[in-house]
């Protein structure tokens, strides 16, 4: 009988932990050169991206690589001139509501700026931040393993004041999982399995939450910026304040997950 009980218990948990999560997308990075581009697109360029970032994005494989079973953005100095990588699933893969893990090992260098991110696919037709964006992970290398996860709406954006922070021991040197759980009245976010902010404005309205339509990925390092910038390195007014000393900065994605309640 006892045998019989703890069988029914497991049958039965099985069941539950099944009908909490289903796994829908991902890319586990085991390929070679640049990633997928039927799942990625690559982002060329420079010009700030909004935020004065003095990095300019490219597709080298310096930059952007599948390697070992994981992706590598990395960010590179030549001369006076930082290059690095942004990818997105625009038009690609969106979703609307469920669980997106990213299990990453990250950058350290003040000047630093990566970040793991979602943002509304709207964005075309109703500009930012109307179109809504989800930080799952933002790090700033000046203030070194302190994770943030952060909501920007049109009732709060820029220095959003919806948002949480975390310390995070070994934040460069082990792969860690930066997770939202997103749902009809709440996102969740966790580190390693430890929730430690959520996001449930009282109204919910066009103001508070966008965050009713399909969001699609992004992924890059950015250096410098209105907040990656340190202040005691910026010259000539601009927002450069990058350690003189560093020469790279390396991000590695083990993978991108994503469930979908059942």
């Amino acid at each position: 009988m006892k045998y019989l009980v703890i069988f029914a218990f497991v049958w039965i948990s099985n069941i539950c932990f099944a009908q909490q999560d289903k796994w829908v997308w991902s890319d586990e990075f085991d390929g070679t050169g640049l990633p997928d581009s039927t799942k990625w697109n690559y982002i060329l360029g420079s010009g700030g991206f909004g935020n004065n970032e003095i990095q300019e994005y490219t597709n080298q494989t310096q930059n952007l690589r599948q390697e070992n079973g994981v992706l590598i953005i990395e960010a590179l100095k030549t001369g006076n001139t930082w290059t690095s990588a942004k990818i997105t699933t625009n038009n690609k893969h969106d979703f609307t509501y469920g669980r997106i893990v990213f299990r990453a090992k990250l950058p350290v260098g003040s000047g630093t700026w990566p970040a793991l991110w979602l943002l509304g696919e709207n964005i075309s037709t109703v500009s930012w931040p109307a179109c809504g964006e989800i930080d799952v992970m933002e790090h700033v290398g000046k203030d070194p393993c302190v994770l943030h996860s952060t909501m920007h709406t049109p009732s709060s954006y820029g220095n959003s004041i919806n948002g949480g922070s975390k310390a995070v021991k070994n934040c460069n040197t082990e792969f860690h999982l930066y997770e939202a759980n997103w749902k009809s009245d709440r996102i969740e976010f966790s580190i390693d399995d430890t929730l430690f902010y959520t996001y449930k404005p009282e109204v919910m309205n066009a103001f508070t939450w966008p965050f009713d339509k399909p969001f699609y990925i992004i992924m890059n390092i950015a250096m410098g910026g209105n907040w990656g910038s340190d202040s005691k390195y910026e010259a000539g007014g601009i927002r450069n304040g990058i350690d003189p000393a560093l020469t790279s900065a390396k991000m590695e994605i083990d993978y991108v997950r994503i469930y979908n309640p059942l």
